[in-house]
């Protein structure tokens, strides 16, 4: 029931409405100003409201940049002028288009092809690479383009758009560089995303408009003109260290911790771990990829493990091997798998692709941050019939370490 399906998910967005919110931060304390706001100077604010008048704030402690991104559309004849969709667009459609082309094949593209097939439409995937999710293990982009295929997509690896044009007011004709071409009614645009901070007045402070917020594990932006005062913070996408909303949120948790902080010592020790840094975003990011089957993973790949000079091992399980998968669905088809660190015997990382595998995702984020040994592993005893046993049956695979 696809209107059913978007008035669900506008009850999520409040339909689109920010009032709830606006109303969280008066509970808290704190002032909401809205309009363009560009940095001034050092601790300086300009904020330009919609009826032209300017507010300046100046900042006791700092500034937070928390901007985030925005999507990124290549630079390809026609394509601005035919309006593709971006995520922002796709996630807030009140109409199923008859065909959508999607150009991507990472979490975006992966996850709007799955709801829009299971809405109707025919959705078509140009992926300039050779398989889906291609920062991911191998085998969940080879599980999620088995499925999608299943439901109808058309995938299309190895191919690019080169120009696009609107044929008429209903359809999109794409150049492809196979000498091929597309037409569909919506053309979604999955191909990565771009820092919103070029025009937010950071050339008055030495950096460069346009650019992510490079910064330090505190947040704290690395630039000359703020090593000594510490004032510029970012926080969220627009750094560019991991661009989910849930590390956002944890960074800006962390923001909150080392402002109050170092209000009070502008000396403060920041080690790794403590209240003040985001340090799990450097090789311990959960992330979770909505497509049916779903893909949960944290830490590092196998391949990324083994880039940065681990000594690995390597446990692959079929999770429906398990009873609690086969209680939970009739055939149900995953795999799992863990990358052990075999010096240390801890997980650096986890890949879960299955239905519903999003809830096994937090015991191996676990796992993974607080380095639990292997040996020690084996005392978390998984319920039975659940399909957490899985992590017992890769214990198993990898062998009860002599310790």
């Amino acid at each position: 029931d696809v209107p059913a399906v978007l008035a669900r998910r506008d009850t999520f967005t409040s339909n689109w409405d920010d009032a709830s919110q606006v109303e969280w931060l008066q509970g808290a304390g704190i002032d909401l100003i809205r309009g363009l706001a560009r940095i001034a100077g050092q601790k300086t604010v300009v904020v330009k409201g919609q009826d032209g008048s300017t507010t300046t704030l100046t900042a006791t402690v700092a500034v937070a940049v928390a901007t985030g991104s925005a999507p990124m559309v290549p630079d390809l004849p026609g394509l601005t002028e035919v309006q593709p969709w971006t995520s922002r667009e796709a996630t807030s459609a009140h109409d199923v288009p008859k065909s959508l082309a999607i150009i991507g094949g990472g979490v975006v593209a992966c996850e709007m092809a799955t709801a829009y097939a299971t809405f109707g439409a025919a959705v078509t995937m140009l992926v300039r690479g050779d398989a889906l999710l291609d920062k991911q293990e191998p085998f969940a982009g080879e599980l999620v383009a088995a499925s999608l295929t299943e439901l109808g997509v058309e995938i299309r690896t190895g191919v690019s758009a080169i120009a696009a044009e609107r044929d008429t007011s209903t359809q999109v004709r794409l150049t492809l560089d196979d000498d091929s071409e597309l037409t569909a009614a919506e053309v979604l645009v999955a191909a990565g995303r771009s820092p919103r901070t070029a025009d937010l007045g950071l050339e008055t402070v030495g950096l460069t408009p346009g650019d992510w917020l490079s910064v330090d594990d505190t947040m704290l932006v690395r630039a000359e003109t703020n090593k000594h005062h510490k004032w510029l913070y970012a926080v969220g996408d627009v750094n560019h260290r991991a661009l989910l909303t849930h590390q956002g949120k944890y960074q800006a948790r962390a923001v909150g911790e080392v402002l109050a902080a170092r209000a009070r010592n502008p000396q403060l020790d920041t080690p790794p771990w403590s209240r003040y840094v985001a340090s799990a975003d450097q090789a311990a990011v959960p992330q979770v990829t909505f497509t049916d089957p779903e893909v949960a993973a944290i830490g590092l790949t196998a391949a990324a493990a083994d880039q940065a000079g681990y000594p690995i091992r390597v446990v692959d399980f079929q999770i429906g091997q398990v009873a609690g998968a086969s209680v939970h669905a009739d055939g149900y088809t995953g795999q799992a798998r863990i990358v052990v660190d075999t010096d240390r015997e801890v997980l650096l990382g986890a890949t879960f692709v299955g239905p519903d595998v999003a809830e096994l995702l937090h015991a191996a984020t676990i796992a993974v941050v607080g380095e639990v040994p292997i040996s020690r592993l084996w005392h978390a005893v998984p319920s039975y019939p659940t399909i957490s046993e899985v992590w017992l049956r890769l214990l198993d695979s990898y062998g009860r370490p002599q310790s």
